[in-house]
This record gives C-alpha cells, structure tokens and sequence, in this order.
C-alpha cells in the first residue's frame, strides 16, 4: 500500500499519491475558491498536510475520503485564519488602497469564505430538493417559492385545500432548513 511506503520513507511513493489525487484535490478547491492562485496555495497546503498527517490514517475509510476530509479541514483553516492588514508603503499607494478597499466594500462583495459557505449550502439544498422531499413537495416549493404564486392560487389550481398546501410547504421548509 503506498501510504506504508510513505511511513517508510520511499519518496516515489508520495509522488504517486500526489499524482492520483492533485487534481482532483484541485478540482474540489477550485470549486470552492474560484480564485486560481488561493487554489493553488491551499493544494499545496493540503499535501502538506497530508504528507505531515499520514501516521493518523487508519485504514478504517478509503484513503480518498480521508484525503477529501483533509481538504475540506485545511480549506475551513484557510478561511479561519486571521489575514493581517497591508500597510502601503507610500502615500499615494495609501490613497488608491483606500479608495480600493471602499470601492470593494461598496460593492457589497462578498468575502472568500460568504462564498464558499453560500456555494456548500446550495449544494445541501440541491441534494435536499433532489432527494429528500417528495415530487409534490418540490412541485409546491418551487410554485410557492421560485415562481411567486399565492398559496390561495396554488391550492386551487392542484386541487388541495389551503391547509394542505400550507402542511406541505412547512414540512419542506423544515428538511431544507435542517
């Protein structure tokens, strides 16, 4: 098993684990980032790790998964860490970086880690829709909710007491929200 040839010291060993899994490690990261040069620091962070955690690998999971789970931590400790203010080293750098940063903030951009948590909780709403609420539950989330119509209007045109429109929609709101 190459993570035994790692824990043994055979360097070629870890340049296969490095060749099987970087890009998909990347992929994962890129996803999330969507920024190129934080993808590839945090890549490289990860097989850092990696290479630094392989004595806590168990065996008890696919060694993937537990490569995956690396990730996701070494991404969230990205997103943690504190980034410590520049300070221009002249002062009309200290103008345009000031105009810039209020230019960003006016903008109402949202921070590296806004999008990350906002792209995984789409992705747990996504998988939700998709396979833990039924098609009628669905039908009248997406009548209700995406498509604006009134539970009167919603009820009426599938034949369902407002009651029973209402139960549906809590119920759904209640999985999507767990």
């Amino acid at each position: 098993m190459l993570v035994d040839r790692v824990r043994g010291g055979d360097r070629s060993a870890f340049d296969e684990i490095y060749r099987r899994y970087f890009k998909r490690v990347y992929a994962f990261l890129d996803k999330r980032l969507r920024n190129r040069a934080d993808t590839e620091e945090t890549t490289q962070e990860v097989f850092i790790n990696i290479f630094s955690s392989l004595d806590s690998f168990r065996g008890d999971a696919p060694f993937a998964a537990w490569i995956f789970g690396l990730s996701r931590r070494t991404l969230a400790a990205r997103f943690r860490r504190k980034r410590h203010p520049t300070v221009p080293l002249f002062e009309e750098d200290e103008e345009q970086s000031f105009s810039s940063l209020s230019a960003s903030s006016r903008s109402g951009e949202a921070t590296p880690l806004e999008n990350y948590e906002m792209h995984e909780r789409a992705e747990q709403l996504s998988h939700v829709l998709e396979h833990g609420v039924t098609e009628e539950q669905r039908q009248l989330f997406e009548l209700h909710h995406i498509q604006s119509m009134p539970i009167a209007e919603i009820a009426q045109t599938l034949s369902k007491s407002e009651d029973s429109v209402k139960s549906n929609l809590y119920r759904t709101r209640k999985l999507l929200l767990r």
